[in-house]
């Protein structure tokens, strides 16, 4: 697939260095020279210019291509570029915004008219991962697919977990109703094999059904806390998204340093108390009652200080806690340790793209991407290799696994003998560089 790029940005250069190890080919268009010279060691192609120009565009290789993105952090600029990459020839076109308004149904055919196929908004996307994870605060991920008929959950474990020193053949013969189709152990992600053990402090991926999940969270030891109370540290795009997502499910308490940003939270969020003040002094948290607070949530443009926050959060006895976590270097660091959640855009952009990519019509797939890792799920097309034999026999490779499908709206896990069926909704776990071994699959 020939993908085009348009912005070297932080969401731009990361998909830009996903992509090139997926084997795709790609160009990456920015004006800044210094900063393409930063991916002389990826398998890409670079093209210094202005994203929305004409011979830019032209003398890039755009014209034609399967998928243009454009990720450029000025919403107008990446609105123009697709609307000419539209005009050049490209499939599909995806443009990133800043404004909620632009991503209503009723706004679609407008931007579609305009040669724009799709938006992100990844301080959108963040703000709903916040928001199912204040849901859900057992877990570290919450995955559904085909209206929840089967669910990936992410939970990290601890010494009274159940599952704790058993291997996954073990687990098969006792428990029918969860898959553990991955493991996160010392900053790896593993697909592991019936011969594995689980251990305390991974962070596994288990495929259920929503009638199961008691279960699951008997066998992880995990008890689930109702969420009313919740403090942010920092004023963000993503913590406005998050308050006006949440419609009055909770009460908030936004800690900001800066002042004139207080003045212009308080003005756009009315039904939310806004606190000047430097979100790291643990005294100010005190005062401001973080140990009343079931969650707090960290969303300063610092990973650092949403970590610390977080620790320190934690300390006063909150529940659930949740960081921004933007350097993807600090993703493992963070996750090993007792912070709860992270949130990452790059990583939430990377899963609507892996959308597209896997098929055209994104509303038959969804794609949940880890740090070094996809969740994907996809429709069967009739004739699509995976349907030829039983899974056993499929051959599947070491870095990948098929956790589950949903079949006539009812949830599914995978057996060895189990043979995948046209229509069928299959959730499909693999490491980084083996997405284009899933396609081959589907094709």
């Amino acid at each position: 697939m020939k993908i085009v790029i348009a912005g070297a940005g932080e969401v731009g250069s990361h998909l830009g260095r996903l992509l090139s190890e997926e084997g795709q080919d790609v160009i990456l268009i920015d004006e800044d020279e210094e900063r393409l010279n930063d991916f002389e060691m990826y398998n890409l192609m670079t093209f210094a210019g202005r994203t929305n120009s004409f011979a830019s565009l032209r003398d890039s290789g755009a014209k034609g291509c399967d998928l243009f993105i454009a990720v450029t952090p000025f919403e107008s600029r990446n609105l123009v570029a697709c609307a000419m990459a539209k005009k050049f020839g490209a499939a599909n076109t995806v443009a990133r915004i800043d404004n909620f308004e632009y991503m209503k149904p009723e706004n679609k055919s407008f931007f579609t008219n305009m040669g724009v196929d799709d938006v992100i908004y990844p301080e959108y996307l963040a703000a709903q991962e916040i928001l199912t994870s204040l849901k859900r605060t057992w877990v570290r991920s919450w995955f559904e697919l085909v209206d929840g008929h089967l669910v990936i959950v992410g939970v990290k474990l601890r010494s009274n977990a159940r599952l704790v020193g058993m291997q996954l053949k073990e687990l098969a013969m006792q428990s029918g109703y969860m898959h553990i189709s991955a493991i996160k152990r010392n900053h790896e992600t593993i697909i592991p094999g019936g011969g594995d053990r689980v251990c305390e402090g991974d962070i596994v991926y288990i495929a259920t059904t929503k009638e199961f999940i008691p279960n699951v969270l008997e066998m992880t030891g995990k008890k689930p806390v109702e969420v009313k109370h919740v403090m942010i540290m920092g004023g963000s795009r993503i913590a406005v998204q998050l308050v006006r997502a949440a419609a009055g499910r909770y009460k908030f308490k936004i800690i900001e340093s800066d002042r004139k940003r207080c003045y212009e939270l308080a003005e756009s969020l009315p039904e939310c108390n806004i606190i000047h003040g430097d979100g790291r002094n643990v005294e100010l948290l005190q005062e401001e009652g973080v140990s009343d607070c079931e969650a707090f949530v960290a969303l300063t443009d610092s990973s650092e200080t949403n970590i610390l926050g977080c620790l320190a959060a934690k300390e006063y006895g909150v529940k659930k806690t949740i960081a921004e976590v933007e350097n993807i270097q600090f993703i493992s660091e963070a996750e090993g340790l007792n912070i709860g959640s992270v949130v990452n855009k790059k990583l939430l952009a990377s899963s609507r793209i892996f959308q597209l990519m896997l098929d055209r019509d994104s509303s038959n797939s969804k794609c949940l991407a880890l740090a070094d890792a996809e969740v994907a799920e996809l429709v069967v097309k009739e004739g699509a290799r995976i349907t030829r034999d039983a899974v056993m026999n499929l051959n599947l490779s070491r870095d990948m696994t098929i956790a589950g499908l949903v079949r006539d709206g009812k949830g599914l896990l995978v057996k060895g003998d189990t043979r995948i069926q046209a229509g069928d909704h299959v959730v499909i776990f693999c490491l980084h560089g083996a997405l284009h071994k899933m396609e081959k699959l589907f094709k």
